[in-house]
């Protein structure tokens, strides 16, 4: 019988990518999704006959217990949040309730209808923010510098909570920044690569940045999501930082990105300083050890990859927009 999976966030760039790992391993996957007026399915396309959709909210508690009573999954995959940082200090109580409680209800309704349920948490190394040490690993302690690092050092610790206090298999990913070509475009990285694809292409003269010396340990989302599986595949929970153990700046992300189409950063980037953060995390960079000894984990694609992945994506998908204008 094949195993079921449920994933909160099936929409976004890891639940898109989990699910089609998922699929590719027999699983029987179901997502959560919002009610909403309009459907954004995009990301999913490609298997979305592959995966059963379910309507539910983390702001609602029995809509959670509902769904979890009725597809009664062996793996839950908590990926959904109110994930943007800057939008978090706009929305500060509504990222708290998705981010932070949201982890709650899933808990509850995991613990009220099946605690045999394997289950997983996405945590954040936006929970380190004002770092302590260098590299973080999973000992390091939290100093949060967003009400987004707030929200998730909750979940984090209620994450840690039910496992300790009622034996559930509840595991956290301590995940540091990783991207693709599914990313959103309101994140850093892929604002650039969209840039330099409609820079390149002529359609855009010029790319707004912040903090171009913030460093942040990035990889690869597809490399990520196999770290969470894992996880739940062990004899017992426990939580891991799921890192590159580099580190580079946005500056070296912009010069790599537009160095891969010939051309130089510094004759399109200028800065603004509405992107700057009210409280500024100016470094991460993670220790993965435990996760390459205890589950075997690796990444597989690098810095360099990741950034020419990205950006011949971009230039394809704008080629094709500027062709549809035609």
């Amino acid at each position: 019988m094949s195993r079921r999976a449920l994933i909160t966030g099936i929409t976004g760039q890891d639940g898109a990518y989990l699910a089609q790992f998922l699929l590719e391993r027999d699983y029987e996957v179901h997502g959560m999704v919002r009610r909403a007026s309009t459907e954004s399915f995009e990301r999913i396309a490609p298997f979305r006959d592959s995966v059963a959709l379910h309507q539910a909210d983390l702001l609602d508690q029995l809509s959670i217990i509902t769904l979890m009573r009725d597809v009664r999954p062996h793996e839950v995959y908590n990926l959904a949040a109110q994930s943007f940082v800057p939008t978090s200090w706009l929305q500060p109580l509504l990222t708290g309730e998705f981010t932070a409680l949201g982890v709650t209800r899933m808990l509850e309704a995991v613990r009220l209808i099946d605690p045999e349920i394997r289950f997983y948490q996405a945590s954040s190394s936006e929970m380190f923010g004002q770092v302590r040490e260098e590299p973080q690993n999973e000992q390091t302690a939290f100093w949060p510098r967003s009400p987004y690092g707030v929200a998730k050092v909750y979940g984090h610790w209620i994450t840690v909570n039910y496992r300790e206090s009622y034996d559930i298999f509840a595991c956290s990913g301590i995940l540091f920044n990783h991207e693709s070509p599914l990313r959103g475009k309101e994140f850093v990285t892929r604002k650039i690569t969209d840039a330099v694809a409609r820079i390149k292409l002529g359609v855009q003269d010029k790319l707004m940045l912040g903090n171009l010396d913030a460093m942040r340990d990035w990889g690869f989302a597809g490399d990520y999501v196999r770290a969470m599986w894992l996880m739940l595949q062990q004899e017992t929970p426990d939580d891991y930082v799921v890192a590159t153990g580099q580190k580079h700046s946005v500056r070296e992300f912009a010069e790599l990105a537009f160095g891969h189409v010939g051309l130089d950063y510094r004759d399109y980037v200028e800065i603004d300083p509405a992107f700057f953060r009210p409280a500024e995390v100016n470094t991460l960079r993670g220790d993965a050890s435990k996760a390459q000894a205890e589950l075997g984990w690796e990444t597989e694609v690098s810095f360099e990859r990741l950034i020419t992945m990205m950006v011949d994506a971009d230039m394809e998908r704008v080629r094709r927009e500027i062709a549809g204008r035609g």
